[in-house]
């Protein structure tokens, strides 16, 4: 159930939409979330005042292509699917919106099934408490 992030400068809808697909593509295939389980917020910066800057740590040459994703999602993934997500959102980046794998910056924030209420002000995901 992971909640997805994605920004981007001067990125069109279209675009927008095909990054966000890639993300979700490869969520589904490399840790294996439900095909439905698609919760993302997709936010394109004018560039007309720079409210998104980035460097070129750790000695990547950027440019304003830049999209950053943050997903959140419970813990539990081993660093293999992890590192099998960001190759594949790099990979399917490039693909459907054209963006290349170095202008793709991703961060994984994992929390717990508590952290987590998708309505009716209930944690679905919780534990019942004991009596």
């Amino acid at each position: 159930m992971p909640f997805v992030r994605i920004d981007a400068i001067r990125a069109d809808e279209k675009r927008l939409e095909a990054v966000g697909r890639a993300v979700h593509d490869a969520l589904v295939e490399a840790v294996g979330i439900p095909q439905d389980d698609l919760f993302q917020v997709l936010t394109s910066h004018d560039g007309s005042q720079r409210v998104l800057r980035y460097g070129t740590f750790p000695a990547m040459d950027r440019d304003d292509d830049i999209v950053f994703v943050a997903i959140t999602m419970r813990s539990g993934r081993t660093a293999e699917q992890k590192q099998a997500l960001y190759r594949r959102i790099a990979e399917l980046a490039q693909e459907y919106a054209g963006t290349e794998p170095r202008n793709v910056l991703v961060t994984i924030t994992e929390n717990e099934p508590i952290d987590w209420s998708f309505g009716d002000g209930v944690a679905q995901y919780a534990e019942a408490a004991p009596h």
